[in-house]
């Protein structure tokens, strides 16, 4: 059974990059950490899947050369390094938090395990998920939907560098239309590039509903969470 307090933000590594072109933006990184506080505060319980993509993406690594499946395991560590530093600055504000990869790298931080993973969440501990599933070939997105569906989260927002999902890219049409709320098929019918294919389905066979929204909006996380922020639900 879902809990109706327990949520899953996924977060874009290009999220966290700011203004820059690589790397991490500190002020980015403290404004997203300062939200997921206020969250917190209002009583949820938090699991956080975080993406690479602002260190390294498997898919562009493997357009030079590298095998892809390789690509893949280096876009995974670049998700630990990201992982480490919500870790860094949400425990400056106050907040428990544990890493949780599904590649082993016990010197760092702790290995996948599901009931666990559940314990910390009952401790009041945000959980950060990282290594995507562990598996070359899926993305974070369809993490973020597995570890929801695991967590027995009641659902998914994902953070990106839009307020929703549009017909088109808004950033090259101003005039492309936002969409307030569709199904799991219309996204997959109309090849949305809002999440890939495998984590919508998913979501849609487990009944995980998705609510994206602009995550570089100050306090837009928890207006999110109050049905007054700006934002497209999936479901």
């Amino acid at each position: 059974m879902k809990k109706s307090n327990r949520i899953l933000l996924k977060i874009s590594g290009e999220a966290l990059m700011g203004q820059e072109k690589f790397g991490h933006d500190n002020s980015t990184i403290d404004q997203i950490c300062e939200d997921i506080k206020e969250v917190y505060d209002l009583g949820y319980e938090v699991c956080l899947v975080v993406g690479g993509g602002n260190i390294c993406r498997g898919a562009a690594v493997a357009e030079v050369g590298i095998e892809r499946a390789t690509a893949d395991y280096m876009g995974m560590l670049a998700t630990v390094i990201n992982a480490i530093a919500l870790q860094s600055k949400l425990e400056s504000k106050g907040l428990y938090t544990r890493v949780i990869s599904a590649i082993p790298i016990v010197t760092i931080v702790e290995q996948y395990i599901r009931r666990k993973a559940i314990r910390h969440l009952e401790k009041k501990r945000v959980v950060i998920f990282a290594s995507g599933t562990g598996n070359p070939f899926f993305t974070t997105d369809t993490c973020a939907v597995l570890r929801a569906i695991e967590m027995d989260c009641s659902f998914v927002l994902k953070g990106t560098l839009v307020d929703g999902v549009y017909s088109e890219d808004p950033k090259h049409n101003p005039n492309a239309l936002k969409y307030e709320e569709l199904s799991y098929n219309d996204v997959i019918k109309h090849n949305l590039a809002v999440m890939d294919t495998t984590a919508i389905t998913l979501a849609r066979d487990n009944h995980v509903s998705i609510k994206i929204f602009n995550i570089n909006k100050k306090g837009e996380f928890a207006k999110v969470l109050k049905n007054t922020g700006d934002f497209t639900t999936i479901k």
